[in-house]
């Protein structure tokens, strides 16, 4: 009983650590494992959801509630009990291997082994002589084995048949460049016969040097995009920077030009005042003086009046002389009353309209320039007509938008009329 124990012990062995059931349990499916080795496999399953048996794949949607397998556990234990004591000169067993760490066997996304049995490990290498993939324990005999070690391995891949020709089943080892796909050694004597084709290293060199000088005008590129994207940035900086040096540059001269006319205003009605002080005066001073006479000439016409009536006629002969006499007067000026005798002729609304025509010629050529500013060229001409610059006529030189109001009286030695008669751009009407 001890020799049938010892020769099947698969049997009563975890296909997970490979050693005699611990505690054994048996799932739904049938197959029994050690209680701590499938509760460690299954809680790598939590992330899933899903949990499997190692050996038959079966899944479970819920976690299984592990139980004891009592029997199977006291069968084990009767069984080593045995065969312990009734073969003593028997040679122990050999020691089961290590069970692997959990991070050997394989996982999603990796390529499993095709030689591991239960629960899959996994695969390193993969073979193109035997298309199989092989974990670190069953990709020793190609290491160990002559026979073996002429087989070319590569990085374990799930494509394995993408590099079999799917006609004669043979490595794709050629490159047809007729063509321009790989083959393999019984394809160049078959359809692909005369074509030209290499080996699929010597191709691969080719490839590699054409890809080599893809990825040097790449870089060269990529150089000089961001060379370029550092000067758009500078341009961009100093456009920004530009652009608030002429805010408050602009901000700086409507203040000044606000103060300045605000002080031109107060001049203006100061003068108005003056003007208006002064002629008012003089003429109160006249008026006072023509009151005082025309009393005067009342109080001798009602005299006059009085002495129409006497009826004594020595006594209205006597007094006539008297009466007779032209009345003493002041001279007084003439008074002449000027058309003009008003503020009428001022128009201050003359010089508002005058402001806002300036402001708009002015604001037209500015928007005209600040348009004009660019950081990238169009590739096609434009079409856009230039906004026309300042034009100089005669002596006049338009400093700013205001000098024309400065310089208003002044005659054009061309057509003798005021500067405020001219055109829009300072042309002789």
């Amino acid at each position: 009983m001890a020799e049938a124990f010892f020769e099947d012990r698969d049997s009563f062995s975890c296909s997970i650590c490979l050693d005699i059931l611990k505690d054994p349990v048996t799932i739904s499916c049938g197959h029994s494992y050690c209680m701590g080795c499938i509760e460690g496999c299954w809680d790598q399953d939590d992330l899933k959801g899903v949990y499997s048996c190692p050996e038959c794949r079966q899944t479970f949607v819920q976690r299984p509630v592990l139980k004891r397998n009592t029997l199977l556990a006291k069968v084990v234990e009767k069984l080593k009990h045995t065969a312990l004591h009734a073969a003593p000169h028997a040679a122990p067993p050999a020691a089961p291997p290590a069970a692997p760490p959990a991070h050997c066997y394989a996982g999603p996304g990796d390529v499993e082994c095709d030689f591991c049995t239960g629960r899959k490990h996994k695969a390193l290498m993969s073979c193109l002589a035997c298309l199989a993939s092989y974990c670190e324990t069953h990709l020793q005999p190609h290491y160990n084995f002559p026979a073996l070690k002429k087989h070319m391995l590569v990085k374990a891949s799930t494509q394995l048949q993408e590099k079999i020709c799917s006609q004669h089943d043979k490595l794709l080892e050629v490159y047809c460049r007729t063509d321009q796909q790989c083959i393999c050694y019984l394809c160049t004597m078959d359809e692909h016969k005369g074509h030209d084709t290499v080996s699929a290293a010597a191709e691969r060199t080719e490839k590699q040097k054409q890809v080599g000088e893809k990825q040097q005008k790449s870089q060269q590129r990529i150089q000089e995009r961001e060379k370029e994207m550092q000067e758009l940035r500078q341009a961009v900086d100093s456009l920004k920077l530009s652009a608030q040096a002429a805010v408050d540059d602009s901000e700086r001269i409507f203040a000044e030009l606000i103060r300045t006319m605000e002080t031109r205003g107060s001049e203006v009605k100061e003068l108005i005042r003056d003007q208006e002080k002064a002629e008012v005066s003089q003429a109160e001073g006249l008026l006072e003086r023509l009151e005082q006479e025309v009393a005067e000439l009342r109080r001798r016409d009602a005299e006059l009046e009085q002495f129409s009536h006497t009826e004594d006629n020595i006594h209205f002969l006597q007094r006539f002389k008297d009466h007779s006499a032209p009345p003493v007067s002041e001279e007084m000026p003439a008074i002449i009353l000027k058309q003009s005798h008003d503020f009428k002729m001022v128009m201050t609304s003359d010089l508002q309209e005058q402001l806002l025509l300036c402001c708009k010629e002015e604001v037209v050529q500015i928007s005209a320039a600040v348009k004009a500013v660019h950081i990238l060229q169009s590739a096609e001409p434009s079409t856009r007509a230039a906004a026309p610059g300042p034009q100089y006529h005669g002596t006049y030189y338009r400093e700013n938008p205001f000098q024309k109001f400065l310089d208003q009286r002044r005659i054009c030695v061309h057509c003798h009329k005021g500067k405020m008669c001219h055109g829009p751009m300072g042309k002789c009407p």
